[in-house]
């Protein structure tokens, strides 16, 4: 059976609010009192219990980190583990601790009171939304500090981390059109994200800027999969393009691949542009030219920011969005 507070106040041969002062950091507490309370702690590994000490403070030092996609591409993307190694790294140098909410989207929209009322976290990082997510509704409705990775369109109270996904793509598709491309496809990532839709909106500004026709034939949508990416490509291999933008590196990998199994090679039949700069973009043959979007800094400046909104609450929303940057390889 555990120890329980009335365990720890009698080995210490004090009261159990006394105790429950010293668990909880309350500098009242005399200096004699607490080192002696605490080296029982010590002796017998005592831990306290998160929930109920949240409950009784006000703060767990815990966040939520939440992924409303499928559990598989959370393991499978390399963006997710690299945002979770920035959003880990920010909260152990600021002494929080992170939880990682799993599950379906679809549990996790029901299930969300469970995370905003049950007193296990201070805050919530919500990540990979889809437009007019219902989960923002309910965030806003439980009061508590949340931030959101990517911009939302329709509530202009949220608070956000998202890089210049729109900007990023534009450079990408200027660069492929000022290599003397004409026939520039495109695999989207899905237009029911704002990263999908914002990334398809750069692309959209090289082309009208320049004056090249947008083709339907040549857009082709995605998940941010590999499977998807390279599916995505033996659609458009018919059309004849002659250089595709990919919106996430890992579609595109796999766009090289479809391209290379038909007999064509990357860049001088067919150029590929991506966006990430995952880790495998400079080893794949040829290395991948990509857009660099700092994955690891967007985790942890949510982090950051999120903490500092705990600690200090405003009314006014706090927006960062980090800038990315074209790298130039041999697959364009």
């Amino acid at each position: 059976m555990p120890l329980t507070l009335e365990d720890i106040a009698r080995m210490s041969g004090v009261s159990r609010s006394t105790v429950s002062r010293v668990i909880n950091g309350d500098r009242n507490v005399n200096t004699q009192t607490r080192e002696k309370v605490q080296d029982v702690i010590q002796s017998i590994n005592f831990q306290p219990n998160l929930a109920a000490r949240g409950l009784a403070v006000g703060h767990t030092g815990v966040l939520g980190l939440i992924i409303p996609t499928g559990v598989s591409s959370i393991f499978s993307d390399p963006y997710f583990p690299l945002l979770i190694q920035g959003v880990s790294a920010a909260c152990n140098a600021l002494d929080y601790s992170v939880m990682l909410w799993l599950a379906e989207p679809d549990f996790e929209r029901k299930t969300i009171n469970q995370i905003m009322y049950n007193g296990l976290v201070d805050g919530v990082i919500v990540s990979s939304m889809l437009v007019d997510d219902p989960l923002i509704e309910k965030l806003t409705e439980s009061k508590r500090p949340f931030i959101t990775i990517g911009r939302n369109p329709t509530n202009e109270r949220v608070n956000y981390v998202d890089v210049d996904n729109r900007t990023g793509v534009y450079q990408a598709v200027s660069h492929i059109l000022r290599t003397g491309h004409r026939r520039v496809a495109v695999i989207n990532g899905p237009q029911n994200t704002i990263g999908g839709q914002d990334r398809y909106q750069g692309y959209l500004d090289a082309m009208h800027e320049r004056g090249i026709p947008v083709l339907a034939e040549l857009v082709v949508e995605g998940e941010f999969s590999d499977t998807t990416g390279y599916l995505a490509m033996k659609q458009l291999l018919p059309k004849r393009p002659d250089a595709v933008f990919v919106a996430s590196d890992a579609m595109a990998i796999a766009a090289m691949r479809a391209i290379g199994e038909a007999g064509l090679r990357v860049p001088e039949d067919i150029a590929v542009v991506g966006f990430d700069d995952i880790p495998p973009a400079a080893t794949c043959k040829p290395p991948l030219t990509t857009v660099r979007q700092p994955i690891q800094r967007t985790g942890c400046v949510a982090a950051e920011m999120l903490i500092d909104l705990i600690a200090h609450p405003d009314p006014q929303p706090r927006r960062i969005v980090l800038p990315t940057e074209l790298v130039i390889r041999s697959s364009c």
